[in-house]
């Protein structure tokens, strides 16, 4: 069964201008070219899609749910053209949990006040590329290696980590934590995209751990106060919530924010995101 774009877009015609003659008129075809596309397609389908008379043209019951499809496989493919061809000016920078921290509203600010001709998005998903195996995003913000046959990337900047713990925790009351006070806790993270994990702590003081796909999921669990967790600094900023604190964990290591994008496709304006970035890292 083939069924081709220009036959969809045909049927679409036909029942739009409502006559043979009008459906002709906006496809700048002849008359004659209108029914045969219709009639190939009907075959094609093996179904009759108008009913036609002297005075109109109107769909059949298959015909209508066939013109339904019609219309989202037709927006969808415009979309995909217009995204091919004029797909620079946008940039889709994505990220898993937290996008920038504190930095994104001064990001988002400046990329318009500076580059009005290229729209930026900033899209969530939850994967280990933070969009980019998916094809929804550009650029990516990322918080820990990704594959270096596939991707390119650079460090912006530096985060602490902090510990995520509920308010009325012992722990709440402290300035800051060790690795050390988190031990013997039940320490909640994200394997697919997180920056944490038991490896952190020496083989003999490990904490337990439970697994979460999903920062507010993350959020909850902590607020009830079942599971501590250790994330970047960001996270505090992105997320603050009246029943969780965070803390700083003075003996671990800081992470670094990396901007990932396609080694073999990079956006044009991927150089210029970077050096935004690193500098708003840079200065604080």
């Amino acid at each position: 069964m083939d069924v081709e774009l220009r036959q969809l877009r045909c049927l679409v015609a036909i029942v739009d201008e409502g006559t043979f003659t009008d459906a002709a008129i906006a496809l700048g075809v002849s008359q004659a070219a209108v029914s045969r596309t219709l009639a190939a397609l009907e075959r094609a389908l093996g179904t009759r899609l108008l009913r036609r008379t002297s005075r109109e043209v109107t769909p059949t019951g298959t015909g209508l749910r066939v013109v339904a499809h019609a219309r989202r496989v037709l927006a969808e493919v415009d979309g995909l053209i217009r995204e091919a061809v004029s797909g620079h000016a946008h940039l889709r920078i994505g990220y898993a949990w937290s996008a920038l921290g504190r930095h994104t509203p001064a990001f988002q600010r400046r990329w318009a006040q500076a580059y009005p001709e290229t729209e930026l998005h900033l899209v969530r998903v939850n994967s280990a590329t933070a969009g980019l195996t998916e094809g929804v995003c550009d650029l990516a913000v990322v918080r820990r290696p990704l594959d270096e046959r596939r991707f390119d990337s650079a460090i912006v900047g530096l985060e602490r980590r902090l510990c995520a713990v509920a308010a009325d925790d012992p722990l709440a009351r402290r300035r800051s934590v060790r690795l050390a006070d988190l031990s013997g806790r039940t320490l909640l993270v994200d394997r697919r995209t997180g920056t944490t994990t038991a490896e952190l702590w020496p083989p003999d003081s490990r904490p337990a751990t439970e697994e979460t796909h999903d920062v507010d999921d993350w959020l909850t669990v902590i607020t009830a106060g079942r599971c501590v967790g250790m994330t970047a600094e960001s996270t505090a900023n992105q997320y603050p919530r009246p029943g969780i604190a965070y803390r700083p964990v003075r003996d671990a290591e800081p992470i670094a924010v990396r901007l990932a994008w396609w080694r073999d496709d990079p956006h044009p304006a991927t150089q210029t995101a970077v050096e935004l970035l690193t500098t708003l890292y840079r200065n604080g």
